[in-house]
């Protein structure tokens, strides 16, 4: 089994990998700074492969020594999604780019960094476009952008993979509200409406512990070294529209009415193709309406909004 440092860990995707790379047998460190108060990772100290530093992946000193002892790096701390990112820009900066490039300047050749990135990196596309791994990107958020540069500076590393993510969604024990899916079941279940701008646009989407599981797989998939993939069901290119609607079959007395004016910063409009993760071998274990089913049965004991970013 493998030495394995997860940089962000015990936040909304390291909360579901954590736990489920010590079930598979692995050493891991983990390296967060707990800024939301969060006790994601409660129930994984008995388990004694499993170390957490409180620290900040800015601190190069700290970064140098944790990275050298360790195999296989999975850097998940950043500020994710565009709100997030306007709402304090230097620190989007300093972490998302600055800090997740030095963290790949410090691997050697010999250690494997597994990364997810961003599939709004494809910005808006023309209506029936599909984008693969080979289109142009055209990151129009800051976050998005920051993700493109670091993702050329991986794949000059070599030994690496890349995931381009869609959305994701569903529930964790680092919950986060402030994501498109869980944010339209939280309102079907309290609300009970909610408003659309841009209701035409369509994103992909993906469950958190697919996210979890693909990162996993690519730790025993040499054919998947110095590669990028995207990372999103296939079923799953809906329009927000669209994804209201998957929604209401589920709660019935969800509504939703659409507005004239607003934008999305992020500005994601792509249908995007999943089919060089299937082809590769890996298979998705959580639908859409499973999904969907998990937040609608999971979101009501949530009594608080303190389960964002912003």
């Amino acid at each position: 089994m493998s030495k394995v440092l997860v940089t962000g860990g015990a936040g909304y995707i390291g909360s579901i990998l954590v736990p489920d790379l010590l079930s598979d047998g692995h050493e891991v460190t983990v390296v967060d700074n707990f800024i939301y108060r969060q006790n994601s990772l409660a129930a994984s100290f008995i388990n004694p492969n499993l170390s957490v530093v409180v620290g900040d992946i800015r601190d190069t000193p700290l970064m140098t020594k944790l990275i050298a002892s360790h195999e296989i790096i999975i850097p998940l701390a950043a500020i994710v999604g565009a709100p997030a990112c306007n709402k304090d820009a230097t620190a989007a900066e300093s972490i998302n780019l600055n800090a997740a490039k030095s963290i790949i300047d410090l691997t050697s050749k010999d250690q494997l960094v597994i990364m997810p990135t961003t599939n709004s990196s494809y910005g808006t596309t023309k209506p029936g476009e599909v984008s693969t791994e080979e289109s142009p990107l055209n990151p129009i958020s800051t976050y998005a952008i920051h993700k493109v540069e670091v993702e050329k500076h991986l794949l000059d590393k070599g030994n690496c993979v890349s995931f381009r993510l869609a959305t994701v969604f569903g529930m964790s024990p680092r919950m986060r509200l402030d994501l498109l899916v869980n944010d339209m079941c939280y309102r079907a279940l309290n609300d009970h409406s909610v408003v659309l701008f841009e209701a035409d646009f369509v994103r992909n989407y993906v469950h958190v512990r697919d996210v979890s599981g693909v990162l996993r797989w690519a730790m025993t998939s040499p054919q998947t070294r110095g590669q990028v993939y995207n990372f999103g069901l296939s079923e799953a290119n809906l329009s927000k529209r669209m994804l209201c609607e998957e929604i209401k079959k589920l709660s019935p007395g969800f509504t939703y009415l659409e507005a004239e004016f607003g934008k999305d910063p992020d500005q994601r409009n792509y249908i995007v193709s999943n089919s060089k993760i299937e082809t590769a071998g890996y298979q998705f274990q959580i639908n859409l309406q499973q999904g969907l089913t998990e937040l609608l049965r999971g979101l009501p004991t949530l009594k608080n909004l303190t389960y964002g970013n912003v």
